[in-house]
């Protein structure tokens, strides 16, 4: 890295550290990105995380927990594992996604049909960049608890890791976590207090009438025009049902039935699948019974019958006030003042951070990939997205001094 790119990208004692082994950094992330493993599936991943934590000097490391993720520990100063102290948890997510990549970099995936379109091979490499500054330095006073985390993409992976002891093992009071955002200028820090991702919720609504020939509709009862009109419907409830302060989105996504080829054929199911996403539970309870409302409803005023199945999948992600402000600040000391966005607009994108956010206090932050005035060239799940290799420096350093912050040396305890 550049001199005049450190300038831009931070200061402080571990982003000077942490710049001068940037070349490892990139290579580990490029080769975790060259091998993309999907949730529960990150053998060669976590095996490569294993090996390099112990490079590293890490003083524990756990694997198998939650199938396949990983966990390090580094005790500060004066501390071990009969005295850990205060506990503070890093997560970086380690899937990859099911999706052809089009890049034709060097370090492209070497699996047809996987990708790292997210940036997890990134988010992954800055942890372990923290990981070798904190068990370099120690300048903290407890332990830093390193948590790389399977299955993101889907998969609920920081609840198998929660549901197998993590909390329980690793007394953690507080955890954050790192996104990168080709949509935020190269080396601007976004986070806000309260919800910063969607609850992620699946419907699936089955339409069931009476089969027939397009000719004779009168004898059948159809069930693609009943989807039309719960299409339509199931947009009213957050344009026509929330108050405009309430935020959700309302998606219907996939509609199957019928065969493509038969033009006269009136089927006799069709399926209907799409997503909600909601900030609040009160929402997002009153969008799941005003759905079941209106699908039984229209189904019925036309002949038919239909069953909304309603799947929660994730929660919101919800950064608590304290842990929100306390970030942005180690935040401000890295980057200034002027590249900290400390009401970062929220995503209804979803994340399962939300499930360690339920069980401790803590952050979910956003760091900017994209170019310095703009967005990036490709947005996250696009088969020509790739992670910005030169935020590493920074995603680590934030991750190490989130730590020594936290846990400063010659606080009382």
């Amino acid at each position: 890295m550049g001199a005049a790119l450190q300038s831009v990208l931070g200061r402080g004692t571990a982003f000077a550290r942490i710049a001068q082994f940037h070349p490892e950094l990139t290579a580990f992330r490029r080769d975790l990105h060259a091998h993309p493993e999907l949730g529960f599936e990150e053998v060669y991943t976590s095996g490569r995380v294993a090996e390099g934590l112990k490079l590293c000097g890490v003083d524990s490391i756990h694997t198998g927990i939650g199938k396949t993720g990983v966990v390090a520990l580094v005790h500060g100063a004066g501390r071990s594992a009969g005295n850990p102290g205060r506990m503070i948890g890093l997560r970086a997510d380690m899937d990859a996604l099911p999706l052809t990549e089009f890049n034709e970099c060097a370090w492209k995936s070497s699996k047809p049909g996987l990708m790292h379109g997210c940036g997890h091979d990134g988010h992954t490499a800055m942890l372990m960049g923290a990981a070798r500054y904190l068990a370099e330095t120690r300048r903290f006073d407890g332990t830093a608890v390193l948590i790389f985390q399977p299955g993101e993409e889907g998969y609920a992976g920081a609840r198998a890791m929660m549901e197998d002891g993590l909390f329980d093992r690793f007394a953690c009071e507080k955890v954050f976590a790192q996104h990168n955002s080709p949509e935020t200028p190269l080396g601007v820090i976004g986070i806000t207090p309260g919800p910063m991702q969607a609850a992620v919720d699946r419907i699936e609504i089955l339409i069931r009438g009476k089969g027939g020939h397009g000719a004779r509709p009168h004898q059948a009862i159809d069930p693609v025009l009943v989807a039309g009109h719960i299409i339509t419907a199931a947009q009213s409830v957050v344009a026509r049902n929330l108050s405009a302060f309430d935020q959700a989105v309302v998606s219907i996504c996939s509609m199957q039935g019928g065969h493509p080829g038969a033009m006269s054929v009136i089927p006799g199911e069709v399926t209907l699948v799409g997503t909600v996403r909601t900030y609040s539970e009160g929402v997002q309870d009153y969008i799941e019974e005003r759905l079941r409302n209106l699908c039984t409803g229209i189904a019925q005023g036309l002949g038919a019958c239909a069953e909304l199945r309603y799947e929660r999948t994730y929660p919101a992600t919800v950064n608590t006030v304290p842990e929100a402000q306390f970030a942005a600040d180690v935040a401000a000391g890295l980057v200034g003042e002027d590249k900290v966005w400390r009401n970062m607009l929220p995503s209804m994108g979803g994340e399962d951070f939300s499930f360690m956010l339920q069980a401790r206090p803590g952050a979910y932050i956003r760091i900017g990939q994209g170019l310095p005035h703009g967005p990036g060239p490709h947005p996250l799940h696009n088969s020509r997205y790739d992670f910005n290799d030169d935020i590493l420096p920074l995603g680590a350093a934030l991750h190490a001094s989130l730590v020594e912050q936290a846990l400063p040396l010659g606080a009382a305890t």
